[in-house]
């Protein structure tokens, strides 16, 4: 009986495959419900066995998305900051082109 319907293996890249090509489409249409079926007969995988790694890619990927509070909250304190990094560089820069530029500005006078 290992090789009833029921109990088929499939392998990971086929999976992996399977479940890409879902969430593609389901991004592009997302009002697209018979996404599933669909690719399910082009790859010859069972709907029900694709649904199942769709969910649980799904459930995956919201797990990775969700960070701790506190974890964003510090992400925005560094973004805020980066910014404000950026900004001071940039006027340090323009202030040593100026300060550069007068010296020789001075000399040829």
């Amino acid at each position: 009986m290992a090789n009833s319907p029921s109990q088929k293996r499939y392998p990971t890249e086929l999976k992996e495959r399977a479940v890409k090509m879902v969430l593609d489409l389901r991004r592009e249409d997302p009002k697209d419900h018979g996404v599933i079926n669909r690719v399910a007969r082009q790859l010859g995988v069972g709907s029900q066995s694709l649904r199942s790694w769709v969910n649980q890619a799904e459930k995956q990927n919201e797990s990775r998305a969700a960070t701790p509070e506190s974890e964003r909250d510090e992400l925005l304190r560094l973004r805020q900051e980066n910014r404000e990094l950026k900004r001071a560089n940039t006027i340090l820069q323009a202030a040593s082109t100026s300060f550069g530029a007068e010296p020789d500005r001075r000399s040829q006078k």
